[in-house]
């Protein structure tokens, strides 16, 4: 080898569990990109998860049939934007900073 870099692809999985459709799609260098599940109709379905190329959650976010519901999170660095849906538009927008980060061992 010549010192050249290869990515790690991985093929998209979808796997059918109880009347839904799970997905984990990947990213170009191999890591996992989303995680959720579709309907039987192909349309977005219950908790899906959004991660950068690192692997680190950017996103929570929740759909019925398709439709954007309840409350999402957002994660950018220490900030989190926390957005709620009502009829698939949005209706509350929360913003959360961490002022101290503190990490706790037993």
């Amino acid at each position: 080898m010549s010192g050249l870099l290869f990515a790690q692809e991985k093929e998209d999985k979808y796997i059918e569990k109880n009347n839904l459709i799970e997905a984990t799609l990947y990213s170009d260098n191999g890591q996992v990109s989303q995680r959720g599940f579709y309907n039987k109709q192909g349309k977005l379905q219950g908790e899906w998860i959004s991660y950068d190329s690192k692997g680190l959650k950017t996103a929570v976010a929740y759909y019925n049939k398709g439709e954007k519901v309840n409350t999402w999170l957002f994660y950018q660095n220490n900030i989190i934007n926390e957005v709620t849906y009502s009829n698939s538009k949005i209706s509350k927008v929360k913003v959360w900073k961490a002022k101290e980060v503190s990490i706790v061992t037993n």
